[in-house]
């Protein structure tokens, strides 16, 4: 299992996620050799390592060497990696191809085309490197880290290692817009499975509690403004408590919000107790980001607990809560009919824009569309709690992603 790790001081959702894959791996029975690298070991290193950082992301001579030697002493069935930035470098694809080792790649944002990762630049979603040869665009707006020269080591990296991602065994696609992506790189789909992640199953579910909980980075791709432009079209209490949680440079927009409604509390970073206990406070979460956000896997914890997620349609949001693929009432028959689609019984008339799906909502990234869709979130909670927590385990649960993972693992050893 190969992993850079990000830098502590910034949250990640992705090495949590790893984490937990290692450890659900070893207790159904797999051998995992953790490869890691931290982006936190980056000041600690010596003049000599740090004049190397430059070429890292494109060819990191340290990482092939150590994983190598971990190859020819321990002759693993599989490399499964996942971010490689910048320590470890999308060469260790062509390391393990060297050592007749398959490599699986879970795919957690769209740095195939993109020097972000994440397809959002200045406020706004960016797809202006999608379908060229080098990324231009990335360096004239110093797309990663802030840096011309940083966007353009990433954008050149990003153009050498095309035939390096394209040799990849087997992609695993969080989500079916990932798969999507993928494709529109030009990985064929018969390489490309959808396989989302999974959390630790937090027990039965607690009784709903009351109003709505965003949880969540507060940077602009999440979407707290455009929350809290929908939450102020309402008077204030009328759609009972808004709890936000979180840091980031956004703070001060929900702190002004706290201070300025009755019905807003701000909850400030919490740890894994906290976290709990908010959701276990709620009856809606909300998942309002503005860019493709991947997997965001505070959506899964919200349908663990059995709380209805109201969310954007946006990347992989639409996919967790189960509006991907709107369902048809029966008698609309024939195909090209017009899907409408179908939330539980007894939950209120669906507003225009808003889709419900499995586990709750989603909408347009629109002020207007939020607001309209937060009376109908708070009234239709209890009507989805049940289809919530069955969704997690369906789909979600650990035993139901790791059995798929050794599946994958199985296929490409094959």
């Amino acid at each position: 299992m190969a992993h850079n790790r990000y830098r502590e001081a910034q949250p990640s959702g992705e090495n949590t996620i790893v984490d937990a894959e290692i450890d659900q791996l070893t207790a159904a029975g797999v051998e995992v050799l953790p490869f890691i690298r931290s982006s936190d070991e980056i000041p600690s290193m010596s003049k000599a390592a740090k004049a190397l950082l430059p070429i890292s992301p494109i060819w990191a001579p340290r990482a092939q060497h150590d994983l190598s030697r971990l190859f020819t002493e321990h002759r693993p069935d599989v490399l499964h990696l996942h971010n490689p930035y910048p320590l470890l470098s999308p060469w260790v694809v062509r390391t393990a191809h060297r050592h007749g080792v398959p490599v699986v790649q879970t795919v957690h944002n769209y740095r195939q085309v993109c020097s972000s990762g994440l397809y959002f630049r200045d406020g706004m979603i960016c797809q202006d490197c999608r379908g060229r040869a080098l990324g231009v665009p990335a360096v004239v707006h110093r797309c990663y880290r802030g840096s011309r020269a940083q966007s353009a080591l990433m954008a050149t990296t990003l153009a050498v290692h095309r035939p390096t991602w394209r040799s990849v065994d087997r992609f695993v696609a969080l989500t079916s817009a990932v798969a999507a992506h993928l494709r529109d790189y030009g990985i064929p789909a018969d390489r490309i499975v959808v396989k989302p992640n999974g959390i630790p199953d937090p027990g039965r579910p607690a009784p709903l509690g009351d109003g709505f909980l965003f949880l969540g980075r507060l940077s602009p791709e999440k979407g707290l403004d455009l929350l809290l432009d929908a939450w102020r079209r309402h008077p204030d209490g009328t759609l009972g408590p808004l709890r936000i949680a979180g840091d980031g440079e956004l703070r001060p927009l929900a702190e002004a919000a706290a201070a300025e409604r009755t019905d807003v509390t701000f909850l400030g970073p919490l740890d894994r107790a906290g976290v709990r206990a908010a959701l276990e406070s709620t009856a809606v979460v909300l998942a309002t980001s503005t860019w493709h956000d991947v997997l965001p896997t505070v959506i899964i914890e919200a349908l663990a607990s059995g709380r209805p997620v109201l969310g954007t349609a946006l990347g992989g949001i639409p996919y967790l809560v189960g509006a991907d693929t709107p369902r048809v009432p029966a008698g609309t028959g024939a195909a090209g009919a017009h899907s409408v689609p179908v939330p539980p019984t007894g939950t209120a008339a669906v507003p225009a824009g808003v889709v419900a799906g499995e586990a709750g909502w989603v909408v347009p990234p629109e002020a207007a569309a939020l607001s309209a869709a937060l009376p109908l979130a708070r009234a239709g909670a209890p009507a989805f709690t049940q289809a919530a927590r069955l969704r997690y385990e369906r789909t979600f649960h650990p035993d139901v992603v790791t059995k798929r993972l050794i599946d994958i693992y199985a296929g490409v050893r094959r």
